[in-house]
């Protein structure tokens, strides 16, 4: 956890899961409307309980749908995309990004996280955060179908989601 002080408190995230706790440093400086829906629903709690619904196993973890089937998301209006070859931003390990539907402006509550460098989503999905400890712990989270979307049956879920300058 010795990174964990590279980013500011009011910009560091903590996922508590039963396997451990992922520390995800926030990147307003690329996505700051993204960022700034992600400390809204963490301070509402939103997302305490909530499942990782998608897991392809190589790939990523999906998770922040209240309904746990991927088609849902907050009360809040959808965001527009914030991305560009600008931000230099990549989906590499450990990178935290936004879910949506086909509308790149549909992004609402959903995110995941990268497993496995996937470049090919760069510039298609807006990243707002990156993992900067407890990676290994998203490693274990539970793996869905690969015949079915990565679709998993008795899901993991996130215990707490927390900004750590709230702690």
């Amino acid at each position: 956890m010795s990174n964990a002080n590279a980013a500011s408190p009011e910009n560091t995230l903590e996922i508590k899961l039963q396997s451990g706790t992922v520390v995800i440093e926030l990147l307003p400086q690329i996505a700051p409307n993204h960022v700034e829906r992600i400390k809204t629903l963490a301070r509402q709690k939103f997302y305490d309980g909530i499942v990782f619904h998608r897991v392809i196993d190589g790939f990523m973890v999906q998770t922040g749908d209240p309904t746990g089937t991927g088609m849902g998301g907050s009360k809040l209006p959808d965001l527009k995309a914030e991305f560009s070859s600008a931000s230099k931003a990549s989906h590499t390990r450990g990178a935290v990004s936004m879910a949506r539907a086909q509308s790149p402006n549909s992004a609402n509550s959903q995110f995941f996280i990268v497993t496995k460098d996937s470049k090919f989503l760069d510039e298609q999905y807006t990243i707002w955060g990156r993992v900067i400890s407890g990676m290994e712990f998203v490693d274990k989270i539970k793996k869905g179908d690969p015949r079915n979307n990565g679709q998993v049956s008795d899901p993991d879920k996130m215990i707490s989601v927390r900004i750590l300058a709230d702690k």
